[in-house]
């Protein structure tokens, strides 16, 4: 299966490496596109050696073909997962907007792809009624979740927030 894994912005952005490697040893093929803030907590090189797989990261990371990668990679995924989602990239995604490849990659999926979202942000953050609404509009547009779990969060809180267990994601994309 051909899988796009999205990882944002989030303390759990550097447990999508093991993700990564645990999809590929699977057999899947992975190709990684990270927001610009994920990049604050795991490089491009790392999802690029465990994938072996170019990571797009912008836009303008695209120069080298006249067909845009972010097309490219939305036309012939089987599977649109990312994880860790923030609270931003929920709200980017629920509103249609696609300032990054990520964005620009789900928006342009060809239904019916599949979605899988795993997010992971802070407890209050997910509870916050803007980030409960747009998970309920994406939810409408067919996208699943899994997760967020319960335990301590990188914030010093405990609850609701963390990233759903590798195991479990996994399980998930089946």
């Amino acid at each position: 299966m051909k899988i796009v894994l999205g990882i944002t912005g989030s303390i759990a952005a550097y447990k999508a490496a093991d993700l990564a490697s645990q999809l590929v040893k699977a057999g899947h093929e992975v190709h990684a596109v990270m927001s610009r803030s994920a990049c604050e907590f795991i490089t491009p090189l790392t999802l690029q050696t465990l994938t072996r797989h170019p990571v797009l990261v912008s836009l303008e990371d695209e120069k080298d073909s006249w067909k845009p990668g972010h097309i490219e990679l939305a036309d012939s995924a089987d599977l649109f997962l990312v994880a860790p989602a923030s609270a931003n990239c929920l709200a980017l995604f629920a509103n249609g907007l696609a300032p990054d490849p990520l964005g620009s990659i789900y928006l342009a999926l060809p239904r019916p792809t599949r979605v899988l979202i795993a997010p992971a942000m802070n407890g209050k953050m997910w509870l916050h009624p803007a980030t409960q609404r747009n998970i309920a509009l994406l939810k409408q547009d067919g996208c699943e979740f899994i997760g967020p779990a319960e335990g301590d969060l990188a914030c010093g809180y405990q609850g609701i927030g963390r990233l759903a267990d590798i195991g479990e994601i996994l399980a998930a994309v089946g």
